[in-house]
């Protein structure tokens, strides 16, 4: 599977950030182990996702790209997709639920898709989304489903391993487990010995429970700031997590905000909730890695700064 990986990353590169490690001697000295973050909040659009999307886009045929691309997505991913499609003069539509957080529905919009709401109950984003498909012939794209976006998404643990060597333990966020996925892929096609962990949010938990009990569970009224970790695994990223995966971890909302409040005062990184839950597994404790050297996929940093600016511009008004 390394060949894959590596066909994708050589394929992609030009249109990806090589995104940044960073260190921290109080993080390693409070864990007692040697973390390497992995920072895709410094990726274009903000988050990992324009990995798989780049690699997605670059796979269509001539016909697929002259007619359309479509996805639905409540915030990274729609950016991710209307910026490799952009810059592959592909037309993008994606399917947003009327809910959607403004400061990535204003993002998907510059980054020129066409954006079509639907309601914020179960299933409308897929209704929505099949009558554009049957209208214009579209095609789909999925979020993380899809083995080209799982691909694309392992190419930031590969870029990671080449930058500081092996690791022991990966440690990843997990929504519907395209990056987690595509980690666990190029972790282990890399060396065999890495344990992957994936990292869910506890009001969130059907992968966990998936994962437990060897069947998908859906995703039903998850209720967590990591929005971009509410979807669920499909059955492609299943399969993949049962083989690759060695655990999957759950983090209370307190641990999510502990380790955001870690990574914005101690390493001044702004990291959205999503973004933080990899690290707040590690501070955790579930998972003993004293004297490991470990990585951290810090996923994303889309995170909505609004009314803390609106409460600064008060102050000097």
């Amino acid at each position: 599977m390394l060949d894959k990986i590596e066909e994708t990353y050589y394929k992609i590169k030009d249109s990806i950030n090589h995104t940044p490690v960073m260190t921290s001697s109080t993080l390693n000295k409070l864990l007692s182990c040697n973390c390497f973050l992995k920072l895709e909040n410094f990726q274009k659009t903000g988050s990992f996702k324009i990995r798989g999307a780049s690699n997605a886009i670059a796979n269509l045929s001539k016909e697929q790209k002259e007619k359309g691309v479509t996805t639905h997505s409540s915030g990274n991913f729609a950016q991710a997709l209307s910026l490799a499609a952009a810059l592959a003069g592909v037309k993008a539509v994606v399917v947003m639920p009327e809910n959607a957080p403004q400061i990535k529905v204003a993002a998907t919009r510059d980054y020129g898709a066409e954006i079509v709401f639907c309601g914020s109950r179960p299933g409308d984003r897929e209704q929505v989304a099949q009558e554009l498909i049957d209208k214009y012939d579209y095609t789909f794209i999925h979020s993380s489903n899809d083995i080209d976006i799982i691909y694309g998404q392992g190419t930031a643990i590969y870029e990671l391993i080449k930058d500081v060597g092996g690791l022991d333990y990966v440690f990843s966020p997990c929504g519907g487990a395209g990056l987690l996925s595509g980690t666990a892929i190029a972790a282990k096609s890399l060396n065999a010995e890495t344990k992957v962990i994936g990292v869910e949010p506890k009001n969130a938990d059907d992968a966990y429970r998936s994962f437990r009990d060897g069947k998908i569970y859906p995703s039903i009224n998850p209720n967590t700031i990591a929005d971009g970790l509410k979807t669920q695994l499909g059955d492609i990223t299943f399969k993949v997590v049962q083989e690759y995966v060695d655990d999957i971890i759950t983090v209370t909302e307190e641990e999510i905000v502990n380790a955001m409040e870690f990574l914005w005062s101690r390493m001044k990184l702004v990291v959205e909730p999503s973004g933080a839950v990899s690290l707040a597994g590690v501070m955790s404790g579930k998972i003993e890695v004293s004297s490991k050297k470990v990585g951290i996929i810090i996923s994303g940093g889309n995170t909505d700064l609004t009314n803390y600016f609106t409460e600064l511009r008060k102050k000097i008004e």
